[in-house]
């Protein structure tokens, strides 16, 4: 307990304004030295363990930040007409996904957080197109939004989640008019500088939650980097779920 206790000094030392330090003298920091360099030799595990606490103090102020971001910015994030939404509309868990069609992640969450869809009626889905993997990505944004003025966001969504090639300009035209869509007409609205700003606040926003990369996902005020399984979906579900229960 007391070469535990002494090593974690050591490390406040390390971390203290200069008065904590300047507190001991150098005989007394030559002692601490000795005191933690004798309990490393007699009990290794002593660091291990001190650095996972320290991990772990760091996962929970990151977490407590990203927290503190999703409620500062809830109305952007559940909230924003402009956005495409999937699922039920009205449903009583929201889930927030920012992805990149190009994302390898989020093709594989795809098919997962459709199967989510089906089985529970009272999720809702708010896709926020994230194109941070190329020009090809941010092409495929365009065509989205584009498509959303059709009505069409899902459908062609869908098409180019499961597409196995590059979302080229010549791709984009196949799957859009597979899906039914006026392709001349997309062609205009994705050059819409509306579109842009709209991708622009998205970049904003998933800086603002410290978010790095694709797939993301916002669950009950909780940020999930990265793809996940069904039941771990399923999980996260029923503890948002549960957390928005009065009482």
């Amino acid at each position: 307990m007391a070469a535990r206790f002494a090593l974690g000094a050591a490390l406040l030392l390390g971390m203290a304004p200069p008065l904590a330090a300047q507190a001991l003298s150098p005989q007394q920091r030559e002692e601490v030295v000795g005191i933690v360099r004798d309990a490393l030799r007699s009990d290794p595990s002593i660091l291990r363990d001190a650095l996972m606490a320290l991990q772990q103090a760091e996962q929970e102020d990151r977490s407590a930040g990203q927290r503190a971001a999703i409620a500062a910015h809830e109305e952007l994030l559940l909230r924003d007409p402009a956005d495409p939404v999937k699922g039920n509309p009205r449903g009583d868990v929201t889930i927030v996904e920012f992805f990149d069609v190009r994302c390898g992640y989020c093709k594989a969450l795809h098919p997962t957080m459709e199967a989510l869809l089906r089985e529970d009626p009272q999720v809702r889905l708010v896709l926020k197109d994230l194109p941070i993997l190329g020009p090809n990505s941010v092409l495929a944004s365009r065509a989205l939004l584009a498509a959303q003025r059709q009505g069409k966001y899902a459908a062609l969504q869908d098409a180019l989640m499961r597409l196995k090639g590059e979302p080229t300009e010549a791709a984009l035209q196949a799957e859009a008019q597979r899906a039914g869509l006026d392709w001349p007409r997309l062609q205009r609205d994705m050059q819409d500088p509306a579109l842009k700003a709209r991708l622009q606040d998205h970049v904003a926003l998933a800086r603002a939650l410290g978010i790095e990369g694709t797939p993301a996902l916002v669950i009950g005020g909780r940020l999930v980097p990265g793809a996940v399984d069904l039941p771990t979906l399923r999980q996260l579900v029923a503890e948002a779920r549960q957390a928005a229960k009065p009482g």
